[in-house]
């Protein structure tokens, strides 16, 4: 499959025998942020046939960090459960401004598995009036699924660190340009305001057409250009918390690059005394 979808081509995929749409919702960690129950909202009006993938609790439970990548068991239980087997073919959709599904994708891949992107996500769908389903998955048998080597990349503190002596990867950051210049305090406590010198911000919002779809491969090309990055250099993504950062993974995936991304991000440099944080615009 195209790793970005259309509603269209989904609408006349459902139901084959070896196709899986996943709701990748997720639960923002950000304090402030307006409560959510991704479950309840899956409940309340899916996809037909999707299942839930659960993305909050997709992750080490074991970090003191928000959101960071899943043990291989987690991963494998998980996948096994939705029925994933060796052949399945993933769609994953979400229903977030933050297009959160693009994370659900990158953690996939960390573990060795493709899966597409729903073009728009469930709100297209439903703007185009396209059938909903409405209550829990069923119940369904387990899949054969197996961890496999991962095909995306994912960055350390320590590698960060010493990127900052080496230079040989750019740095892309997905927050906002108020919190990347520090203009703004950092909404969690124990971060201080600011970017990884010699990064560059791409706002996550950025990648979008107003209707919540990709803008197009001639766009986000020029997106990166004009952000400062040549994306015929090695490039990192990093954001809050290593969500949004992988809406940069993939869009670099679109333009045929491979992006890792700095998992901690600015939850983990921020909150470290030892790492210095630049101000103002890059």
């Amino acid at each position: 499959m195209e790793p970005l979808v259309t509603t269209r081509w989904l609408a006349g995929a459902l139901g084959d025998s070896d196709l899986l749409v996943l709701d990748a919702s997720y639960t923002s960690t950000l304090p402030g942020s307006l409560p959510r129950d991704p479950r309840a909202e899956f409940e309340a009006g899916h996809v037909p046939g999707a299942r839930f993938l659960d993305l909050d609790t997709l992750a080490d439970e074991r970090s003191l960090l928000p959101s960071m990548l899943p043990t291989r068991a987690r991963v494998a239980e998980r996948m096994r459960a939705l029925g994933v087997g060796q052949g399945t073919r993933i769609v994953l959709y979400d229903d977030s401004p933050h297009h959160v599904s693009c994370r659900a994708w990158w953690v996939l891949r960390m573990f060795g598995v493709e899966a597409s992107l729903l073009d728009g996500g469930i709100a297209k769908w439903r703007r185009e009036g396209r059938p909903l389903e409405t209550g829990p998955a069923p119940t369904t048998a387990p899949g054969d699924f197996e961890p496999r080597a991962p095909i995306a990349g994912v960055r350390t503190l320590a590698q960060m660190q010493a990127n900052l002596e080496s230079g040989a990867e750019q740095v892309a950051d997905a927050r906002s340009a108020a919190r990347f210049t520090g203009a703004e305090p950092d909404p969690r406590a124990g971060c201080e305001p600011g970017h990884i010198p010699g990064s560059r911000n791409m706002p996550s919002g950025s990648f979008f057409e107003s209707d919540g779809t990709w803008k197009d491969r001639q766009a986000l090309a020029a997106l990166f250009r004009d952000a400062g990055i040549d994306l015929d250099r090695p490039l990192v993504a990093t954001c809050g918390s290593g969500i949004t950062a992988a809406i940069i993974a993939f869009a670099g995936h679109l333009l045929g690059r491979d992006v890792p991304v700095y998992d901690g991000s600015w939850s983990e440099w921020g909150a470290e005394p030892a790492t210095p944080k630049a101000l103002g615009p890059a």
